[in-house]
C-alpha cells in the first residue's frame, strides 16, 4: 500500500499542533500549574520544553519519517538485526489506549459544556475542518486572555501565575516541581507513545525536523500560556482555588463567560472550538492505534476502526464510572480513576517512552546518532549541530532518568 501523506506543510503543522494543542494545554496545564503554585513551575516547564521536549519530538518524527511506518514496524525497519526495540512499539499502543480511556471522557465534558452554553444552562450564572477550528481557537483564546486581564482579580492572578516565589519551592519541593514540569512537557507534546511518530511517517523530506518541532512547540506553548492568562485571573476574581485539580477550568470558565457581554455566545464558541481541539488529539492518538493494526495485521482501515472503536468505548467506562458509581474507588496512591490513569500515562509511560525513543536514536545499539541526525537535518530549515552529540547521548538521557526517578521516589 502506498503511504498516505499530508497535502501541505501547513496541514502537517496544524494537524500535528492539533495533536499537541487541546486538553493538554487548556485543561491540564492550568490545573497542574495551579497545583504547583505557578511561578517557578511555569519557568521549569518552559525549560523542559526546550531542553527535553523539542529533541525528543524530533526523534519520534525521525523514526516515523525514515521508516514510513507506524510504531512497531517503524522500529523493526530501523533497528539492528536481532534487537528487540520494536517491543516498545507495542507499549506505545498500550499507552495510546490508556490515554484514550480518560482523554475521551474529558473531551465529552467539553462537548457537554458546549451544549449547556448553547441551550442557556449557564445564562443565570475532519483535517480541513480541524485546520479552520484550530485557527479560530487560537484567535478566540487571545480574545479571552485579553478580557481576563480586565477582571478585578487579574493582577493577583497573574502574580500567582508568573511571579516566581521561593515559598512555592518550600511548599512543593524543587524535585516535585521539576518532575511535574517534565511530565507536562511530554504530555502536552504527546511524546513517548508514538503519537508524533505516526505524523512523521506521513511527512515530506522538504523541511528539517528541528525546525518543524520548534514551530509545533511554539504554537503549543502559546496556547498553554494564554490558557493560564485566562484561567488564573478568573480564579482570583470568582474565588476559585487555583489548585482545584482537573475540574479547574470547568469551575472558572462558566462564571467568566456569564459575566462578560455576549457570554452565552462566547462560551458556546469556546467549548465548540475546544471540542474540535480535543477531538483532533483523540483522532491523532487513535490514528496511531489504527496504523499499528493496519500495518502489522494487514487489516483495512474500516475494520481497524470498528474493532478499536468498540474496544476503546468499553475501556473508557471506568473513567466515566469514577465520577458516579465508582467515586469511592481510588486504585493508585489514593487517586480517583481519572487521576490514576493520568499518573500511569504522564508519570510513567510518557517519560519512559521518551527515554526509549531517545536511546534508540542516539546509542550504537539502536538506530545510531549519525543516522538519526542525518534524517533530522534532511531538508531546509533549522538543523542540529554535530557538537550536540554528547548532550544527546549522555546529558539528555541522564536528565530524564534523574527527574523520572526523583518523581517516583
Amino acid at each position: 500500500m502506498q503511504r498516505e501523506s499530508f497535502g501541505s506543510r501547513l496541514g502537517f503543522l496544524l494537524v500535528s499542533a492539533g495533536c499537541a494543542i487541546g486538553i493538554g494545554n487548556v485543561w491540564r496545564f492550568p490545573y497542574i500549574t495551579g497545583k504547583n503554585g505557578g511561578g517557578y513551575f511555569v519557568l521549569f516547564y518552559l525549560v523542559c520544553l526546550l531542553l527535553l521536549g523539542v529533541p525528543v519530538m524530533t526523534m519520534e518524527l525521525a523514526v516515523g519519517r525514515a521508516s514510513r511506518k507506524s510504531a512497531v514496524l517503524g522500529y523493526k525497519a530501523l533497528e539492528p538485526k536481532g534487537s528487540r526495540w520494536h517491543i516498545h512499539g507495542w507499549l506505545c499502543v498500550i499507552g495510546c489506549c490508556l490515554l484514550m480511556m480518560y482523554y475521551t471522557t474529558v473531551s465529552g465534558w467539553m462537548l457537554g459544556y458546549c451544549f449547556k452554553f448553547a441551550s442557556g444552562t449557564f445564562s443565570g450564572m475532519q483535517p480541513s475542518v480541524t485546520k479552520v477550528m484550530m485557527i479560530c481557537l487560537l484567535a478566540l483564546i487571545v480574545v479571552l486572555a485579553v478580557h481576563s486581564l480586565t477582571l478585578s482579580g487579574a493582577a493577583e492572578g497573574m502574580k500567582f501565575y508568573l511571579l516566581p516565589s521561593v515559598d512555592t519551592i518550600r511548599e512543593h519541593g524543587l524535585g516535585s516541581l521539576i518532575t511535574d514540569a517534565m511530565n507536562q512537557a511530554f504530555f502536552t507534546l504527546s511524546l513517548g507513545i508514538g503519537a508524533m511518530e505516526i505524523f512523521g511517517s506521513y511527512m515530506s523530506d522538504e523541511q528539517t525536523l528541528p525546525g518543524e518541532a520548534v514551530r509545533i512547540c511554539i504554537l503549543d506553548t502559546f496556547v498553554a500560556l494564554m490558557a493560564g492568562a485566562i484561567i488564573f485571573p478568573a480564579c482570583f476574581t470568582f474565588g476559585v482555588a487555583p489548585g482545584e485539580g482537573p475540574a479547574l477550568i470547568f469551575q472558572t470558565l462558566p462564571p467568566l463567560f456569564v459575566n462578560m457581554s455576549g457570554g452565552r455566545f462566547w462560551g458556546t464558541l469556546f467549548f465548540l472550538f475546544m471540542v474540535f481541539a480535543s477531538f483532533s488529539t483523540v483522532l491523532a492518538v487513535f490514528e496511531n492505534i489504527l496504523a499499528v493494526c493496519m500495518d502489522t495485521f494487514g487489516i483495512s482501515r474500516k475494520k481497524a476502526v470498528l474493532i478499536n472503536g468498540v474496544l476503546l468505548a468499553l475501556l473508557s467506562l471506568p473513567c466515566v464510572f469514577g465520577y458516579n458509581i465508582w467515586s469511592d474507588f481510588h486504585p493508585i496512591l489514593g487517586k480517583d480513576v481519572l487521576d490514576s490513569e493520568d499518573f500511569l500515562v504522564s508519570g510513567l509511560l510518557l517519560p519512559i517512552g521518551s527515554l526509549v525513543y531517545l536511546l534508540f536514536c542516539v546509542s550504537k545499539w539502536g538506530w545510531g546518532f549519525d543516522k538519526y541526525v542525518a534524517e533530522a537535518n534532511k531538508g531546509e530549515g533549522l538543523k542540529f549541530a554535530k557538537w550536540l552529540k554528547p548532550y544527546f547521548q549522555f546529558i539528555l538521557p541522564a536528565l530524564i532518568v534523574v527527574i523520572f526517578l526523583q518523581g517516583l521516589l
